[in-house]
């Protein structure tokens, strides 16, 4: 079809009329995708799908061989996190409230472009596995962009080309609302559609997710059994955690071990603005992008190199992790410690040095729920004229092992919690003051006095002079 025809505009937003309309059915475990080109007439042809319809990925294939077909060749692939249609219509502005609108960048997006195809509710396989088909159809290889590295390409409309921008959905350290987040992503599509604009080359951007936000748990009403029964709420399924980061020494023998529930960094430099970087996502799971080039591991060093490559200001960020195992003759074992980490941006490396805190028996891995340079670091900067000071960071269930790796799992954790914890310590600061609240008591007891003189019944009244 050619442009959708998207509202009658009676004072309600522009998501209100595209997703209130979809927002009747339950989705569960569905993602939106949204695709809009500056060519015209792509999905003319094309039949919409009927409200409550999940689109397939043999359907959504054929939406997209007729874009290819007749479109432009440059794809934008804006790819956030998580997404799902309740977020369009929680922060989205559905109900006419456009100050709370989340996506006015999109929204401009959709209503300015020549084509315009909306599908709310997308099978979550077939768009978390939307990059790879993407990539077979273009026959090229997807380049992970920036704001700020798009506009130093020159890109050519004869030749195809795959742009992918990741887009975070939350922050693990839960400081910004989701609705900010939302708000900043859609700051970061505007951006990256003026710059499109600037270099007048035609193309088709798509703006989805690999998973839900919101998953919802279908309840079938059929009484599949007549009698007494427990009520309680349904179970929500857990989403199985994402694999550790392995690096193998040979095809199926892993060496070295990496998991972590966040890893986020942020470089301090003396400038008006800060760089954020959430590495989790391009860590781990299905969409990670990182190279582990340059790692290596034999008996008494092991050496794991995290490369990003193009990621935020940097036009090249690594992070290395380093160990190194010893006999400690002492306890009379083999210990490994994490003897450094290293940032290298731009050429320049920062060092973190964590041979002191962070180390633990040579068979075993190590785990710490939190390791931060703010409070009680494990890592500390080499010296205090290393790069490393202008670098903060936080690691949120941190676990690494680079020696005596047997298999994808980690082998028994040493943790870096010592063994007088904050609740142990109250537990014993709260004993103590009872006991000697008791040992008062039982003094002030044993040392009441009694009466030498007491009054007899059957002889003569005690008497007491008024005087005394």
């Amino acid at each position: 079809m050619a442009k959708m025809e998207l509202g009658c505009h009676l004072g309600m937003g522009l998501f209100s009329l595209l997703f209130g309309l979809f927002g009747l059915s339950c989705c569960t475990d569905q993602v939106p995708v949204l695709i809009w080109s500056t060519e015209s007439s792509l999905w003319q042809s094309q039949d919409t799908p009927s409200v409550g319809h999940v689109v397939s990925g043999s359907q959504l294939l054929s939406y997209l061989n007729c874009a290819f077909n007749n479109g432009p060749h440059s794809v934008l692939l804006f790819l956030q996190d998580k997404l799902s249609l309740d977020d369009f219509t929680v922060y989205g502005g559905a109900f006419g409230n456009q100050q709370d609108n989340a996506f006015p960048n999109l929204e401009n997006a959709l209503e300015s472009a020549l084509s315009t195809l909306v599908l709310p509710s997308v099978d979550w396989q077939a768009s978390s596995a939307l990059p790879a088909l993407l990539q077979e159809k273009l026959a090229t290889s997807p380049l992970y962009i920036e704001p700020s590295t798009l506009s130093q390409l020159r890109l050519n409309e004869t030749i195809a080309s795959l742009l992918v921008l990741r887009l975070p959905y939350s922050t693990s350290m839960h400081l910004m609302s989701a609705r900010d987040v939302l708000h900043g992503n859609d700051d970061v599509i505007g951006q990256v559609l003026n710059i499109m604009k600037s270099q007048t080359v035609p193309y088709t951007a798509i703006f989805t997710a690999p998973r839900p936000s919101r998953v919802i748990r279908e309840v079938s009403l059929a009484f599949e059994n007549i009698g007494r029964s427990l009520l309680q709420a349904p179970v929500k399924p857990t989403p199985a955690p994402y694999p550790p980061v392995m690096f193998n020494r040979t095809s199926s023998e892993p060496c070295i071990l990496l998991w972590a529930k966040g890893l986020n960094l942020t470089y301090n430099e003396n400038t008006p603005s800060e760089a954020r970087l959430d590495l989790t996502n391009r860590t781990f799971g299905s969409g990670a992008s990182v190279s582990l080039d340059g790692s290596s591991c034999n008996q008494s060093l092991a050496r794991l190199v995290l490369n990003y490559g193009n990621i935020a200001n940097f036009s090249r960020f690594k992070l290395t992790f380093v160990m190194s195992s010893s006999y400690s003759e002492v306890s009379a074992r083999e210990w490994f410690k994490l003897q450094y980490v290293e940032i290298d941006y731009n050429g320049t490396v920062a060092t973190f040095n964590g041979s002191e805190q962070i180390y633990a028996p040579r068979n075993y891995s190590f785990h710490c729920e939190s390791i931060t340079s703010k409070w009680n670091p494990l890592l500390v900067p080499f010296n205090n004229t290393n790069p490393a000071t202008q670098w903060t960071f936080s690691f949120s269930e941190f676990q690494i092992q680079g020696f005596n790796v047997t298999g994808v799992n980690f082998s028994y954790a040493s943790d870096c919690a010592t063994f007088f914890t904050p609740g142990i310590w109250m537990g014993l600061v709260t004993t103590l003051l009872m006991t000697l609240i008791l040992t008062y008591g039982l003094h002030m007891i044993m040392h009441l006095k009694t009466m030498d003189r007491f009054d007899d019944p059957k002889g003569p009244s005690i008497s007491v002079p008024q005087n005394e």
